[in-house]
């Protein structure tokens, strides 16, 4: 079963980077986000201070957003998912293991571009470690609540254009909380151990539910 799932593993993060996206799109999408926004608003650090942490979950949602779709509908469309089905390995834990795989091509090099955006943004070098753990911690949320989305748009016709709709209203405590744990870590005054707290207990209850939820929905809609 562990070989199983690691092949799944190994499988989509192949998939991933041939495909062109991944990786590199969602941290090209992230920093072009970034990068526009002072020309948009001028140069005014104080208030890209102010804007920066919702900027910086705004785009970290965006660029998970990107590809989520292709989670399962890549296995649906070439019959993969038949054989995932019918695999011994629970499909829970194969749900799991592509999670994981979607978070290292896309969330784990934002966590790693975070310092540039942070310098992009006129963050303070002390700060830049907590911009990236916040991210770190966070990012994960953003996958697994995606596998529910991406798990529906998966089994339903032209079900793309459905995932967005789907998951935005789940990530809403994350983006919240996000924003405000970035917050205290660039500007402060509030204390950054709450906010970092609530959002390492989304991540992990998604960790846990995202999975279940989106395995339920491939067996209902498959039957």
């Amino acid at each position: 079963m562990t070989g199983a799932l690691r092949a799944v593993l190994m499988r989509d993060l192949k998939l991933a980077f041939r495909a062109g996206g991944g990786a590199g799109l969602g941290v090209v999408f992230f920093l072009a986000l970034i990068a526009v926004v002072p020309f948009a608003v001028g140069p005014d650090l104080p208030l890209l201070a102010r804007i920066g942490p919702a900027l910086v979950w705004l785009g970290a949602l965006l660029a998970t957003l990107l590809n989520l779709d292709r989670i399962f509908s890549a296995d649906r469309e070439d019959g993969s998912l038949d054989l995932l089905l019918l695999s011994p390995a629970p499909l829970e834990l194969i749900a799991t293991a592509k999670g994981i795989a979607h978070w290292l091509a896309t969330g784990l090099p934002l966590v790693i571009a975070a310092p540039i955006l942070g310098v992009m943004l006129g963050v303070e070098p002390k700060a830049l470690l907590a911009l990236s753990l916040t991210l770190l911690i966070g990012t994960p949320a953003l996958t697994f609540l995606g596998l529910i989305g991406a798990a529906l748009a998966a089994m339903l016709p032209r079900g793309g254009l459905l995932v967005a709709v789907l998951i935005l209203p789940l990530t809403i405590p994350v983006l919240i909380f996000g924003a405000a744990a970035t917050s205290a870590a660039v500007t402060g005054p509030m204390s950054f151990g709450v906010p970092i707290r609530l959002l390492a207990a989304i991540s992990l209850a998604a960790l846990v539910a995202g999975p279940v939820a989106a395995a339920a929905a491939i067996r209902q809609l498959r039957d």
